[in-house]
């Protein structure tokens, strides 16, 4: 593999020094426009400022952008959608990520911004609060509809930012990314999606449960399926401490259905939740993992628990209503995970996994449409083009991940060792690391130089770069 992918890297270099001689690099920009950026961006109709925030070397900008509530009928209405924009320079490149929720208002780099030293604009999900038609219409929530929002923000700024752009995001956001690429595909001169579920066929999901027998260890997965059993076979004093503390912060259960219900979906979390978010090192801590589950104190269990999977209110109504969009769209187009539990006897599970329409309010219909993922999996396969997926190797989400055949031009699919769901390029093998590195900087069209030197082009700022595995719902991407 490693010998291969020199070849293709030296060959990649050669295309590179016909194709992008002459091109900006981070030491050599070109010319900016003379007009400021801040009057640039709201010359664009329907775009106006919420916030700026300063950031040496950079402008940061928190805007609205009004959008359709239906493509096929802009007629319908509109709302506004939050975007920001991390401006370095019109002659660079840029990036255009999504995590698939919520946007973040402070300044960051996704890790293709600081390879090519570029632009970045984020944007934030439709239906995700506050971008959210009022009233919510919520049959306009599907993949296409996003992926349109992207198009037209792209449409807009493409204005301004005229070289290269590059799509990201990880989890759903990398989910995100690819759907924008499969309804269109002539955007984006490349696409880099970190750790994207792919559930082609929503009610097979045995390649979850392969995962869970052979990840990390066999003594790691002892430990974890005992404290995993062990909450639930405790479930009487467990759930009076769990009653009262929702009592003490106001908790409630109407979605979910009962207080039994979300404990259980909280404790079944667990174990998807540690090689979520957790290393395999991180087995042997004895304060994170209660080394003997069954002589553990009701406290210990409680502390792993609730420090492993996010908290206890992650299934309360509170908990729940800021993901209402994401649970939704599993309900109707993206599928969700069911797994099984062999070590702990079928007398301590009442509910299993509860499929995503549980966690969705009662008010909101939903209705799954199974040949959604099969036609982007299908067009992901047969026509990706300078596609990029990077997943961790002991990352639950990964056990489905997408994949490109013989149709796929330029696109590759590789997996960081011992990584979970932060894997990224910076993980993967050194060979690997910088053959990834080199597609990025050559679909972003930088010099020949910097492709074959395959390096970030900007330093690492540890403000802008730090990167979190968020810590919120376990069982969503």
């Amino acid at each position: 593999m490693r010998a291969t992918l020199r070849w293709i890297l030296a060959l990649v270099v050669l295309i590179g020094t016909v194709g992008t001689a002459g091109a900006a690099t981070a030491a050599e920009p070109e010319a900016t426009a003379t007009t400021d950026i801040k009057e640039q961006l709201l010359s664009i109709p329907g775009m106006s400022l919420i916030q700026e925030k300063p950031y040496t070397g950079y402008r940061y900008f928190v805007l609205n952008y009004t959008q359709p509530v239906d493509h096929r009928n802009p007629a319908k209405g509109t709302f506004q959608q939050r975007i920001t924009v991390l401006h370095k320079d019109v002659a660079r490149p840029t990036v255009f990520f999504t995590s698939g929720y919520n946007v973040s208002t402070n300044p960051s780099r996704s890790e293709p911004t600081r390879i090519v030293d570029g632009n970045q604009v984020s944007m934030e999900y439709r239906f995700f609060t506050p971008s959210r038609p009022d009233p919510a219409d919520w049959t306009k929530l599907d993949i296409w509809q996003a992926a349109s929002d992207q198009h037209r923000i792209f449409k807009a700024l493409k204005q301004i930012y005229t070289k290269k752009w590059i799509s990201t995001g990880g989890s759903k956001g990398g989910m995100t990314a690819t759907y924008y690429e499969r309804f269109y595909p002539r955007d984006m001169d490349g696409v880099v999606a970190y750790v994207a579920p792919n559930d082609v066929v929503n009610h097979e999901d045995s390649a979850y449960d392969r995962f869970f027998a052979t990840v990390g260890t066999k003594e790691c997965r002892d430990r974890l399926n005992a404290v995993q059993r062990e909450a639930l076979v405790r479930r009487e004093p467990l759930e009076k401490k769990y009653a009262a503390y929702a009592a003490e912060n106001e908790y409630t259960f109407t979605t979910v259905g009962s207080l039994d219900k979300a404990y259980e979906a909280t404790v079944l979390d667990y174990v998807w939740g540690f090689w979520q978010y957790n290393l395999l090192a991180n087995c042997t801590d004895d304060e994170l993992i209660p080394p003997d589950a069954k002589n553990a104190t009701d406290d210990q269990i409680w502390n792993s628990i609730d420090t492993v999977v996010s908290g206890f209110s992650s299934y309360t109504d509170q908990g729940l209503s800021p993901y209402t969009p994401y649970y939704y769209q599993a309900a109707t187009q993206l599928g969700a995970p069911t797994i099984h539990f062999p070590h702990i006897e079928k007398t301590y599970i009442r509910y299993g996994y509860m499929p995503p329409r549980n966690f969705v309010p009662r008010e909101i219909p939903t209705r799954f449409q199974p040949w959604v993922m099969r036609d982007v999996d299908n067009w992901i396969r047969h026509n990706a083009r300078h596609m990029l997926y990077v997943y961790g190797q002991n990352d639950p989400w990964g056990a489905e991940p997408f994949r490109v055949d013989k149709g796929a031009k330029d696109s590759y699919v590789l997996t960081a060792p011992g990584m979970n769901h932060g894997a990224n390029v910076a993980g993967l093998d050194a060979d690997e690391e910088a053959f990834a590195t080199a597609r990025i900087l050559d679909w972003a069209g930088v010099s020949a130089a910097a492709v074959a030197q395959a390096e970030p082009l900007a330093k690492f700022d540890a403000k802008l770069d730090k990167r979190n595995v968020e810590r919120e719902l376990t069982l969503r991407p």
